[in-house]
């Protein structure tokens, strides 16, 4: 049973959703000298209050809730919920939007509008708070669709360039297409189940038997935010925004909400929902990590690393092992926003974003180097670092689940999974010999000038690819179930999978061998083109969506400037043309006939007149002209 929130508690979230908000309202109007450290100090608030709310989190999760509005008698209300997985978000939320922020202060320090920069980053932390203190779906979608206004702000913070404003535009209108499944899914789940908190529909006892509509619906939501297959494209260009940015927003927090989604509403997900899911997920960590085998730019590698790796955390959750989806989430969030703000120093140093024109910057950006490294040897799943723990979480469990089912096709899943490790690794280790091996080959800026950031920008690198290491979660290097973090939130007991850890090292050292030797092939080659061109999904959304939609919208403009303007048009005139006539008609025809009939009995009346004059002699004739015309008349 849940449990009302102690003073304490309700405080501490009034305060956490109170804060950001007032900061991005102050900070637009707040001098660009002050905003960094008035957003840093505002986060650190947050930060705290956070580590407060976690130290005071029960067993049972704690609601505050309030009625917001009555329909046709029925009630529905706001409520917060809090538990362990909301206080791990929180400190997560916080911790690493403390570090991009200082990491900031030094990245953007000309930049003019850098109030409005910290204005949006509050904005955007203030709503994924709320997606995590969300205690029903209603108060989730508001956060979440508020989420995407700030994602949108922020992507398109350079307003002065066009990609950039094309980029903010295309996360914001894919995004749309998953939430308004999310939205329907919403509706269906108040339509099963009459309620939309989330403690009810995922009780238990709840008896009901999930829809797979409804589940499917639900996970159209992680589709669009979490850029799944097939809307996964608008990750990899909204690298346009800043670096700083794309650490934030798609490494550790944004993307993620999807995965927070999936497990908070995973008990309404029906076991044709959980394969499709899987099956989701699969493609994606495949198609996201084939993608970034040969880009050439160093964030949009990042990037769809992410989107792989967020496929990752999808198919672990479409196998029912919630834990280890979670715990790649926790582990993720610190190496991949490491590598997005060591390439940012790297671009810092060489102003430019295309690796081609890098090499050889090992020894003139030694820091730099030692933190990419270390980030990127946890994303490829290298034993003493935390991405080896938690990929294995999710591998063992893969393979635990299709053991269970009663194909073999099933194997396929943690094949593929297992394969992409192999995957992560080549393009990881290409991108680092292209940036730090080699020849320097950037021709604008001499190596003698490419040089180390200051501390602001190097402190936050260094703490996170630390956190990369495994002993912060596990004290076991090669297994992650002694770890802290499964007493929290405890995992099912699957097989021991003895030769899964050989064997996945194994594929990480082929495929970083492999990524190492390799010679940068011709770009216009077909495979080459595949990687480059994100599997050509763009190009088929033009020629299925995007080129019918413009041919249509065309079509509609020519018909409503040829027949139904001129149908307008036309009528307009022939209005006119009456209104002339029937004025014609009036004047002359009616006018005239009632005027000249007037003017003939004015006539008549003065003639009439002018024979009462009081002479004789008129009467006499008068009477004379009467009477002929009277016996004219009658003859």
């Amino acid at each position: 049973m849940p449990l009302d929130a102690s003073p304490l508690l309700s405080a501490s979230v009034a305060a956490l959703l109170t804060l950001p908000f007032a900061g991005f309202l102050v900070l637009l109007l707040t001098h660009r000298r002050i905003a960094g450290a008035l957003a840093i100090l505002l986060t650190s608030i947050g930060l705290a209050v956070s580590i407060v709310v976690a130290m005071n989190v029960a067993e049972q999760p704690m609601l505050i809730q309030t009625n917001w509005a009555t329909l046709s008698g029925s009630s529905f209300g706001i409520s917060f919920q809090v538990d362990a997985l909301t206080a791990l978000m929180l400190i997560l939320v916080h911790f690493v939007a403390l570090l991009v922020q200082l990491y900031s202060l030094s990245y953007l320090h000309d930049e003019p509008k850098l109030g409005r920069y910290f204005a949006y980053l509050q904005l955007f932390v203030g709503a994924m708070l709320g997606i995590v203190l969300a205690g029903n779906l209603l108060v989730l979608y508001a956060f979440w669709e508020l989420v995407g206004l700030a994602s949108y702000l922020l992507i398109g913070f350079y307003t002065d360039r066009p990609a950039a404003g094309q980029a903010a535009k295309k996360a914001f209108l894919m995004n749309r297409v998953g939430d308004i499944g999310f939205l329907i899914g919403i509706f269906l789940t108040y339509y099963y189940f009459n309620t939309l908190e989330l403690i009810s529909l995922t009780a238990p006892n709840s008896g009901e038997i999930p829809s797979t509509a409804l589940g499917l619906c639900l996970f159209m939501g992680c589709v669009g935010k979490s850029a799944q297959f097939p809307l996964l494209t608008w990750l990899p260009d909204a690298m346009e925004g800043p670096t700083p940015v794309s650490a934030l927003l798609h490494a550790a927090t944004m993307v993620a909400a999807g995965i927070f989604l999936l497990a908070r509403i995973h008990p309404l997900l029906s076991p044709d929902a959980l394969v499709v899911i899987t099956v989701v997920g699969t493609i994606t960590t495949l198609w996201g990590g084939y993608s970034a085998v040969f880009q050439t730019d160093i964030k949009k590698v990042l990037a769809f690393s992410t989107v792989s790796q967020l496929g990752l955390m999808v198919a672990a959750m479409g196998t029912g092992n919630v834990s280890g989806a979670m715990f790649h989430l926790l582990t993720h969030a610190f190496f991949k926003a490491g590598l997005f703000l060591s390439a940012g120093a790297v671009i810092h140093a060489v102003h430019t974003q295309d690796m081609r024109h890098m090499g050889g910057l090992r020894k003139a950006l030694p820091t730099t180097f030692i933190a990419y490294t270390v980030c990127a040897a946890a994303l490829s799943g290298l034993p003493f670092f935390s991405g080896f723990l938690s990929k294995e979480a999710i591998l063992g469990e893969a393979f635990h689940w299709s053991s269970a089912q009663n194909d073999g096709l099933s194997y396929l899943v943690p094949v593929l999974l297992l394969l992409s490790s192999g995957v992560t690794a080549f393009y990881m280790v290409r991108q680092w010999r292209l940036v730090f091996f080699g020849d320097y080959r950037n021709d604008v800026v001499p190596l003698s000038q490419a040089h180390e950031p200051d501390w602001l920008m190097r402190g936050p690198v260094l703490i996170l690819a630390v956190l990369s290491v495994w002993f912060w979660f596990a004290l076991n290097p090669l297994s992650a179930h002694s770890s802290w973090f499964f007493k929290l939130f405890p995992a099912t007991e699957g097989q021991n999978f003895w030769w899964l850890a050989p064997v996945s090292i194994g594929l990480v050292l082929i495929g970083g061998w492999l990524g190492f030797r390799m010679r940068e092939p011709h770009s216009q080659r077909s495979y080459v083109r595949l990687s480059v061109e994100y599997g050509f999904l763009d190009t088929m959304y033009h020629y299925v969506f995007i080129n019918p939609i413009r041919k249509l919208a065309t079509l509609l403009n020519h018909a409503d400037q040829r027949v139904i303007d001129r149908a307008v048009n036309g009528a307009g005139i022939s209005t006119v043309t009456l209104a002339y006539l029937a004025s014609g008609l009036d004047r002359f025809v009616i006018d005239g006939f009632v005027n000249g009939l007037a003017w003939c009995i004015s006539r008549l009346g003065r003639i009439t007149r002018s024979v009462q004059n009081g002479l004789v002699q008129s009467y006499i004739t008068a009477a004379v002209v009467g009477l002929l015309l009277i016996l004219w008349w009658l003859l």
